[in-house]
C-alpha cells in the first residue's frame, strides 16, 4: 500500500460520539480534525494517523511500561497533566528579558524521553550535528517548531522525534508536561515528559543528528552534578547550568529542563 493512499483513507469507523476530552470515541480526532480533513494535504494527514491518533491512543490505554519506571507515580505527580498544557511564559522568561527578539515567541515542543531498564532509568538525549545553523553540536532532546498541522505539543514533540531518530508513537507513553522553557533565539519550549520502549533502536536523521545516547535519571537529579557557570553576556553577569558527562557536554536550555524535572520531583518530597 504506497504512503499516498494511506494518508487519504479516513480513521473514521462510524462511532461518531465525543468523549469527556473533546476526542471521537471512534477515530480520537477533535471536531477541527474532522472539519479540516477534507483540506488537509496527505502529509498532514499522515501526520495526524501515523504519530497523533496513535499517541492519544497509547495516553487512554497505554502499554506497560510505567510499572517498569521506579519513578512511575511519583514522577506522574510531578507533571503537569497531559489534558492541561502549560499556558504560561517560560519559568526563565524574565531573566532574559533583555536578550529576546521583538514580537511573540514562538511555540516549540521537545520530548524528555526516559527509557525504563534493568539498570536504572535512563535519559534519552541526542547531539545535533554541527553544521546546523541553531546549535549545532549541542546536546538536546528531540523536539523543534510547533507547526500549525500539529494538534498540540505532544504530537509536535511525537512528529519531531520521528523525523530526528525514527521514533515511532507507537513506542512512546506521554507521562506530562514540565514547565515551559523561554529560549534566547525566541522560542517558548514546552517539554513532554514520555516513556521510551526499551526495545526502541534510534535511527538518527544525519541531517539533524550526529549521536543519540543516554544518562540515568539518577545522575541528572544529583545536585552534585550540576554544575553553575557564571558568564558575562551582553552586559550582565548570568548563570548557565551545565552537567559533565563522558564525551558529552549537556548545558543550556537542555540542562535547565532537567533541572527544571528535579525541582518539581523535589516540591513533592
Amino acid at each position: 500500500m504506497n504512503t499516498a493512499f494511506r494518508a487519504v483513507l479516513s480513521p473514521c469507523i462510524g462511532v461518531c460520539t465525543l468523549d469527556d476530552d473533546g476526542l471521537c470515541e471512534g477515530c480520537l480526532r477533535t471536531t477541527s480534525e474532522i472539519a479540516r480533513w477534507s483540506q488537509m494535504n496527505d502529509d498532514e494527514r499522515l501526520r495526524l494517523m501515523e504519530h497523533v491518533l496513535p499517541a492519544r491512543e497509547h495516553a487512554r490505554a497505554p502499554f506497560a511500561l510505567e510499572p517498569r519506571l521506579r519513578e512511575g507515580g511519583h514522577l506522574r505527580r510531578a507533571l503537569h497533566p497531559l489534558g492541561d498544557v502549560p499556558s504560561a511564559a517560560g519559568w526563565n522568561h524574565d531573566e532574559l528579558i533583555d536578550l529576546l527578539p521583538p514580537g511573540p515567541l514562538a511555540e516549540a515542543a521537545v520530548l524528555a524521553g526516559l527509557v525504563p531498564r534493568g539498570n536504572g532509568t535512563q535519559v534519552l538525549l541526542t547531539r545535533r550535528t554541527d553544521g546546523l545553523r541553531h546549535h549545532g553540536g549541542q546536546v538536546s532532546f528531540p523536539g523543534g517548531r510547533v507547526e500549525p498541522s500539529d494538534a498540540d505539543a505532544v504530537a509536535a514533540a511525537l512528529r519531531e522525534s520521528y523525523e530526528e531518530i525514527a521514533l515511532p508513537a507507537s513506542q512512546v507513553e506521554p507521562l506530562g508536561f514540565l514547565d515551559p522553557f523561554t529560549t534566547i533565539s525566541g522560542f517558548r519550549v514546552v517539554p513532554v515528559v514520555a516513556l521510551i520502549d526499551p526495545a526502541f533502536v534510534p535511527v538518527p536523521e544525519p541531517n539533524e543528528v550526529a549521536d543519540v545516547f543516554e544518562v540515568p535519571l539518577d545522575y541528572l537529579l544529583s545536585p552534585d552534578n550540576l554544575r553553575r557557570v557564571e558568564v558575562d553576556y551582553r552586559g550582565r553577569r548570568r548563570v548557565v547550568l551545565e552537567y559533565a558527562w563522558p564525551g558529552q557536554r549537556i548545558w543550556g536550555a537542555t540542562a535547565a529542563i532537567l533541572f527544571n524535572l528535579r525541582q518539581r520531583l523535589e516540591q513533592l518530597a
